[in-house]
C-alpha cells in the first residue's frame, strides 16, 4: 500500500477512531487501526474494541498502490498531531512495517496483518430511521448523566430506547442509576414502527456524542436490530459507528415517575443551582446532602456537617402549598438543574420520602425524577 494524505484530513479521521481503542489491550491487534487504500483515491480507517466499531472514509491526495494494513492507533495519531500544519503525509507499507513520511520526518512503525483484524458482523438491521443530529445530541445530553456506572447492574449501563403509543406514537430515551431518572421524548420517527426495545451502552453513547459535535446540521441514519445498532453520520463516505447492544432487560421505569405530586415549586434553575453549589461546599463526600425547606414563596437551602459546620441560603421561588422539608444529594440535584435551559424549573413534590418530579414545564421533552435523601 502506498498513499499520500493531507495531515489535517488524517488527524481529523484518527481523532474520531482512536478514542474507541483501549489503551491497555490483551489482544495486540485491538491496539491497531485498520487502514485500507483503494484505487479510487479513498482511504478507509477502522477501529474496534470488539463491542464498538468506528469506520470512516477520507479522501487521499493520491493512492499509488492499493492495499490494507493495521498499525498502532495511538502512535499514528500522536505522530499526525505533531506533524506541521499543511504537511502531506505519505504512508507506505512493506516488510511488516509502515513508513510514515512528512517533510523531513521519517517513522517506521510495526504493523500486523489485515486478516487478523476483527470486524463486527452487523447481520440484518431491520429497523431504520433518520433523526436530525441536533435532536439526537439533545436526547443524549439530557439523559446520559443518569446512566449507572455500577457494573453489577449492567442493564442500567446505557440509554434505553423504545417506542410507545401514548397519546401519539413517540420514541423515548431513558437512563437511571436507581437514584435519579432522566427521560427524553420525541415524536416517533418514520421507520421506527415495531422497533425492538434496546439499551445503547455507555461507551457507544460517549463516542456518538463526540462524533455528533461535528455534524450538527445534518441528519443521522440509525439502523438497528435487537442486538446491534449502527449510526451513520455525514451520509455516504461519512463516519459509521456500530455497537453491540446491552443484552438485558431495562426495568419498567414508568412505575417510579410520580403522577400525584401535588406540591409545586417554581424556581430559577440558575440561581437554584448556584445556591445548592454554595451551601454544598461544606458537605462531606459521604453525605453530600442538602436540606430544602419550603415555605410560602421561599426556599431555604441548608447543609449541616459534623466536621465543617453549617451553611444556609434563602432563595425566592413560587410555592403556595404546605410547609415541608426534604433532602437531596447535592450533585444529583445539580446534574439535573444543569440540563434546564429556561428561566424557570418546576419541582413537583409529595413528601420527604417520595420521589420528586423535575421538569421545565409540561410541554418540555425532558423529564427527571430524583429520589430524596434522609437529612
Amino acid at each position: 500500500m502506498k498513499a499520500t494524505i493531507e495531515r489535517a484530513t488524517l488527524l481529523k479521521c484518527l481523532s474520531h477512531v482512536q478514542s474507541v481503542v483501549e489503551r491497555r489491550n490483551t489482544i495486540p491487534i485491538l491496539s491497531n487501526v485498520l487502514i485500507e487504500a483503494d484505487e479510487s483515491g479513498s482511504l478507509k480507517v477502522m477501529a474496534t474494541d470488539l463491542d464498538l466499531q468506528v469506520t470512516e472514509n477520507m479522501a487521499a491526495a493520491s493512492v499509488e498502490t492499493a492495499g490494507s494494513i493495521t498499525v498502532s492507533a495511538h502512535l499514528l495519531f500522536d505522530i499526525a498531531r505533531k506533524l506541521p500544519d499543511g504537511a502531506q503525509v505519505s504512508l507506505e507499507t512493506g516488510d511488516n512495517r509502515m513508513e510514515v513520511k512528512a517533510g523531513r520526518s521519517r517513522f517506521k512503525l510495526p504493523t500486523l496483518p489485515r486478516d487478523d483484524f476483527p470486524v463486527i458482523v452487523e447481520g440484518d438491521l431491520p429497523t431504520s430511521f433518520e433523526l436530525p443530529a441536533k435532536t439526537l445530541a439533545e436526547m443524549v445530553d439530557r439523559t446520559r448523566f443518569a446512566i449507572s456506572t455500577e457494573e453489577t447492574r449492567y442493564y442500567l449501563n446505557g440509554i434505553f430506547l423504545h417506542v410507545t403509543d401514548d397519546d401519539k406514537p413517540v420514541l423515548k430515551a431513558a437512563a437511571t442509576d436507581g437514584h435519579r431518572l432522566a427521560r427524553f421524548t420525541l415524536a416517533r420517527p418514520e421507520g421506527a414502527v415495531g422497533m425492538p426495545d434496546v439499551i445503547v451502552p455507555r461507551k457507544a453513547v460517549a463516542e456518538l456524542r463526540k462524533l455528533l459535535e461535528e455534524s450538527l446540521d445534518a441528519n443521522v441514519q440509525i439502523d438497528l436490530s435487537a442486538s446491534k445498532i449502527r449510526f451513520t453520520l455525514g451520509g455516504e463516505g461519512g463516519v459509521v459507528l456500530t455497537s453491540k447492544l446491552i443484552d438485558g432487560t431495562f426495568p419498567d421505569y414508568s412505575r417510579v415517575i410520580p403522577t400525584g405530586n401535588d406540591k409545586l415549586l417554581k424556581v430559577d434553575p440558575k440561581s437554584f443551582f448556584q445556591g445548592v453549589d454554595r451551601v454544598a461546599t461544606i458537605a462531606t463526600e459521604k453525605t453530600r446532602a442538602v436540606k430544602m425547606g419550603l415555605s410560602t414563596d421561599k426556599v431555604t437551602l441548608s447543609v449541616t456537617s459534623p466536621d465543617n459546620g453549617t451553611a444556609a441560603e434563602e432563595l425566592a421561588g413560587e410555592y403556595s402549598s404546605d410547609e415541608m422539608e426534604i433532602g437531596f444529594n447535592a450533585n444529583y440535584l445539580k446534574d439535573i438543574l444543569n440540563q434546564i435551559d429556561s428561566d424557570s424549573v418546576e419541582l413537583h413534590l409529595a413528601d420527604a420520602g417520595a420521589p420528586t418530579l423535575i421538569r421545565e414545564n409540561d410541554k418540555s421533552p425532558a423529564l427527571y425524577v430524583l429520589m430524596p435523601m434522609r437529612v
